[in-house]
C-alpha cells in the first residue's frame, strides 16, 4: 500500500498565486492607498463627534475652525487615495487578466494539440471569463484587506469610547463571516458548474454556425437548433441557480451587517442614556455604525469573489496543465526539400510508400476521399508519429524527430478547407506581413480579379470567415496564401474544387511555374493539376498502385481514366 503524495501541486492555487506575486508591487501600493482611504472614511465620523464634543464643551471658534480643516483633509485623502488606488488596482487587473488569455489562447493554438477534452467554444469562453475572473483576486485581496482595516479601527475607536462597543464589532464581524464563508463555497462550486455549461454551449453554437450550410443541405438544421435549445436551457437553469446563490448571499450579508449597525446603535444609545458615554461618543458610535456597513458589505462579499476566482482558475488549469497529445523533437530538417512515405499505416492508409525528390512536382490522384485526408493529416502532423505505423521523413528526418516549429517552416500543407479570418486580403495571404512573394502568389492563384474588382485592391476588407466573399474566392485566397509562404516542401490538397475549368486551367500552369525548383505535392482529381504534374501517383485503397504522366495514365488505365476525366 503505497501512501498517497500529499504535496501534490494543486493547478488552481498554482495559477492564483502566480497572478498574486506578479503583481505584489500594485497589490501593496493599491492595498496602502485602500486602506488609507478606509481609514479615512472610518475617521470622518470620528472627527465629526470630537467637533460635536469641543463644540458643546469648550465653544472653541479655534477649535471648531481646526476640526473642520482636518475634515478636509479627511475628504480630500479619501478622494485622492480612493482614485489612485482603483486606478493602480484595475491596471493590474486588466493586464493580468490579458496575460492569462493570451496563455490560454497559445495553448489552444499550439500546433500539437493538448489531451483536454474541450470544444474550441469551451477555450474561448475560459480564455474571456474565466480569465477575467481569475484576474479579480488582484483588486480583492486589497479591498479584503482595507476593509479589514476599516473594521478594526472602528472597532478601536468604539472600544476606547466603551469596551462593550469594541468587543461588538469584533464578535458580530467574526460571527458575519462564519456564517457567508459557507455560503461562499456553494457559489464557487456553482458558479463553476455555470461556466462549464456556458462553455458547452459557446461550443455548441461554434459548431451550429460552421455547419450550418451542409445542415440547411440534408435538413438538420431543426435537429440541431434542438440540440443547442437544451444546452442553452441547461445553461440558463444553472445561470438562475447562481443568481438565487449569489442573491441569497447579497441578503444574509446585507441583514447580517444591518444587525451588526443596529446593535451597535442601541448599545452606544443605552451607554449615552446611561451616562456611559458622552453625547460626542454617542455621535461617533451612531457614525461608525452607519459607516462600518460599507466596509462589512466589501469584507463579506470578498470571499465570493475568491471562491469565484477559484473556480475560474481551475478551469483554466485544464486547458494549462493538459499535456500534449504528443511530444515534438528538437531537431530542425537539413536541407533540401526530399518528402519520403516510408510504409505508413493509418486510417485507410495501409503501407504507403513513395518517395517526391527535391524540385519535383508530384500529383496524388486518390480514388477515395477518405484516404485523401488521411494522407494530408498525416503530412501536417495533425497526426502524433505514434499514432501511425511507419515513418514520414522530411530531408532525411523522421517528422518525430523535429521540432514542430521546424516542420511548419519547412513543410506546408494546405487543407481544402483553408480558413478565412476577418481582416483584409493582404492580411489573408500574408498574415505574419513578411512574404516577399505576395504579388507573385496572388498572380498564381488567380486572385487578380478579386482584387482588381474592389478600389482598396488587397486592403479590401474581408469578414469572419471569408462572408463576402464566394466560395471559389475563398479557395483562391487560401491557395493564395500557401504560395507567399514560399515553403521548401507544399501539399495542396483539393486547392481548385470550387473554381471553374478554364479558371483551374491558369491556375495549375501558374502553381506549376511559380513552384518551379521547390518541392510541390498535389493531392487533387483534377486533370489540369495532374497534367502539369512531373508525375502522378494513383491511390487506391490505401496504397499506390500506379505512376506514370497524367497522359500515359489516361492512355493505358482505364480506372484512371473514369476517375480523372472530365
Amino acid at each position: 500500500m503505497t501512501t498517497p503524495d500529499t504535496r501534490r501541486p494543486r493547478p488552481a492555487s498554482d495559477i492564483l498565486r502566480t497572478a498574486l506575486r506578479r503583481n505584489r508591487g500594485a497589490m501593496i501600493w493599491g492595498t496602502v492607498l485602500m486602506g488609507l482611504y478606509q481609514a479615512g472614511e472610518t475617521a470622518f465620523p470620528i472627527a465629526l463627534g470630537l467637533i460635536v464634543e469641543h463644540t458643546m464643551r469648550d465653544r472653541n471658534l479655534g477649535s471648531l475652525g481646526l476640526s473642520i480643516a482636518a475634515l478636509a483633509v479627511i475628504i480630500t485623502t479619501v478622494s485622492l487615495s480612493w482614485r489612485f488606488g482603483m486606478r493602480i488596482l484595475q491596471k493590474a487587473n486588466t493586464t493580468e487578466a490579458h496575460r492569462w488569455r493570451v496563455k490560454v489562447a497559445a495553448c489552444g493554438l499550439q500546433p500539437v494539440a493538448r489531451d483536454v477534452d474541450l470544444k474550441s467554444g469551451e477555450i474561448l469562453t475560459i480564455a474571456t471569463e474565466d480569465a477575467d475572473q481569475t484576474a479579480d483576486i488582484i483588486e480583492v485581496v486589497p479591498l479584503l484587506i482595507s476593509s479589514l482595516v476599516a473594521v478594526v479601527v472602528a472597532a478601536v475607536a468604539l472600544g476606547l469610547a466603551d469596551i462593550r462597543l469594541g468587543l461588538l464589532v469584533i464578535a458580530g464581524t467574526a460571527a458575519i463571516m462564519s456564517v457567508l464563508s459557507v455560503l461562499s463555497r456553494r457559489i464557487g462550486s456553482s458558479t463553476q458548474e455555470q461556466q462549464a455549461r456556458v462553455a458547452r454551449a459557446g461550443a455548441k453554437v461554434a459548431d451550429l454556425i460552421t455547419g450550418l450550410r451542409p445542415l440547411h443541405g440534408f435538413g438538420g438544421n431543426h435537429a440541431a437548433f434542438r440540440s443547442y435549445r437544451k444546452v442553452s436551457t441547461e445553461a440558463k437553469l444553472q445561470a438562475v441557480t447562481v443568481a438565487k446563490v449569489n442573491g441569497a448571499y447579497a441578503g444574509t450579508a446585507l441583514a447580517l451587517n444591518a444587525v451588526l449597525a443596529g446593535a451597535v446603535t442601541l448599545t452606544a444609545g443605552w451607554l449615552a442614556f446611561d451616562g456611559q458615554i458622552n453625547i460626542g461618543e454617542l455621535v461617533m458610535a451612531v457614525g461608525l455604525a452607519q459607516f462600518i456597513m460599507e466596509p462589512l458589505r466589501l469584507f463579506s462579499e470578498m470571499p465570493k469573489y475568491v471562491m469565484i476566482a477559484r473556480a475560474s482558475a481551475e478551469r483554466m488549469a485544464l486547458v494549462l496543465t493538459a499535456p500534449p497529445v504528443t511530444t515534438p523533437g528538437s531537431e530542425h530538417p537539413a536541407a533540401g526539400g526530399n518528402l519520403e512515405i516510408d510504409c505508413v499505416r493509418y486510417g485507410t492508409l495501409r503501407d504507403l510508400k513513395f518517395t517526391v525528390a527535391a524540385g519535383e512536382f508530384v500529383a496524388i490522384a486518390a480514388y477515395q476521399p477518405r484516404a485523401a485526408a488521411d494522407l494530408a493529416a498525416v503530412l501536417a502532423a495533425n497526426v502524433p508519429p505514434d499514432a501511425y505505423e511507419g515513418a514520414v521523413r522530411v530531408a532525411g528526418q523522421e517528422l518525430g524527430e523535429l521540432s514542430v516549429e521546424a516542420v511548419r517552416a519547412h513543410l506546408l500543407v494546405n487543407p481544402y478547407d483553408g480558413e478565412i479570418f476577418a481582416g483584409t486580403l493582404r492580411t489573408n495571404i500574408d498574415p505574419s506581413g513578411t512574404s516577399r512573394t505576395v504579388p507573385e502568389a496572388v498572380e498564381a492563384s488567380m486572385l487578380t480579379d478579386v482584387v482588381a474588382l474592389h478600389r482598396d485592391g488587397l486592403d479590401y476588407g474581408v469578414r469572419d470567415r471569408g462572408a463576402n466573399l464566394s466560395g471559389g474566392q475563398r479557395q483562391r485566397l487560401s491557395l493564395a496564401r500557401a504560395l507567399a509562404a514560399d515553403s521548401e516542401v507544399l501539399v495542396l490538397h483539393d486547392p481548385t474544387t470550387a473554381v471553374d475549368a478554364v479558371t483551374e486551367q491558369l491556375i495549375a500552369r501558374n502553381v506549376a511555374k511559380l513552384r518551379r525548383g521547390r518541392t510541390t505535392v498535389v493531392i487533387t482529381s483534377s486533370p489540369a493539376l495532374l497534367d502539369v504534374a512531373d508525375r502522378v501517383l494513383v491511390l487506391d485503397e490505401g496504397v499506390v498502385t500506379a505512376e506514370d504522366t497524367h497522359r500515359n495514365l489516361l492512355a493505358g488505365d482505364a480506372d484512371y481514366c473514369l476517375a480523372v476525366a472530365r
